[in-house]
Formats: structure tokens, C-alpha cells, sequence
């Protein structure tokens, strides 16, 4: 586990996790702007991720929501006390209206009996898959983005 994640799971210590880890977060300014029991947000700067027409880059509409899930994903395993990998298996989404703003991809943390059937699996398997979806708010809170991905974790 890297020692920048301390065990209060802060979202200053899962930021500088991404940052370290991936470094395309870093590239892509992003903040995590909420990590807690129900969900966890990612942010980023429409700046670095802007495209030709001066709203979001697909790309980045389809890389926040894959982030949001992995570090949720993770964040279970760190709370379980496993130090395991997670990667993603399979993605896809759906772009329903262009980001003219920050980019805010928001992914609900598995409900607890889900979570729990998560962890034992990758305890007794050591390795375990879930399906998480996200999305990248647009005008007026409505989904910009619908994001869906089968995410493994491998100890």
C-alpha cells in the first residue's frame, strides 16, 4: 500500500494516491472532492480538459468515471484491509449533454451486503469482480455522462 494513503482514508491521502499512481489524474487537475460512506467525487478543471469546441474532451468525460469507480473499488479493499490491485475489465458510456463547466463524476459506493459479498469472494478466490456505474453531472445536476464498468480486484 502506498504510505501517501493514510488510514483515515482522507481525501487529501486518496488524491495524492491517484497523483502518484496514475498520472493522468494529475494531468487532468483532478480533486477528490468527497469521499465517504455513500459516494465518492471526483473533480476536474474544464481547462486542462476542454476540447475544440471548448467544452469537455469525450476522453475525459470517459476517464473521470472510470477514476471515480477504481478509487471507490479501492478504497473498499484499503477499509477491508486488503492490499490489492484493482483494473478496470470492461466500460462503457453514454454522453447525453456536453460539459461546459467543471467536471464532477460522482459514484455510489456499493451497498454494504454487496460490498461484503465483494470482499469475502476476494478473500476466498483472491480475485473478485463488480460492476459500478458513475456519473458526470451536467446542467442543473443532470447526467451529462452515464457511466458503466466491471471493475476486478486481484490480491
Amino acid at each position: 500500500m502506498s504510505n501517501l494513503v493514510p488510514d483515515s482514508m482522507s481525501t487529501r491521502g486518496l488524491e495524492a494516491f491517484l497523483h502518484e499512481k496514475i498520472p493522468l489524474t494529475k494531468a487532468m487537475g483532478l480533486h477528490v472532492a468527497e469521499s465517504s460512506a455513500h459516494r465518492l467525487v471526483l473533480e476536474a478543471p474544464l481547462g486542462a480538459n476542454r476540447n475544440h469546441l471548448g467544452t469537455a474532451f469525450g476522453g475525459s468525460l470517459h476517464a473521470l468515471p472510470t477514476l471515480a469507480c477504481y478509487a471507490a473499488l479501492w478504497t473498499l479493499l484499503r477499509e477491508a484491509g486488503i492490499d490489492g490491485h484493482v483494473v478496470v475489465k470492461k466500460s462503457a458510456a453514454s454522453y447525453r449533454q456536453p460539459v461546459t463547466g467543471t467536471l464532477r463524476a460522482v459514484c455510489l459506493r456499493p451497498p454494504a451486503e454487496l460490498a461484503n459479498e465483494f470482499i469475502a469472494d476476494l478473500r476466498r478466490h483472491k480475485k473478485a469482480r463488480m460492476e459500478l456505474t458513475a456519473i458526470v453531472e451536467g446542467a442543473g445536476g443532470k447526467p451529462a455522462v452515464e457511466f458503466y464498468g466491471t471493475f476486478v480486484a486481484v490480491v
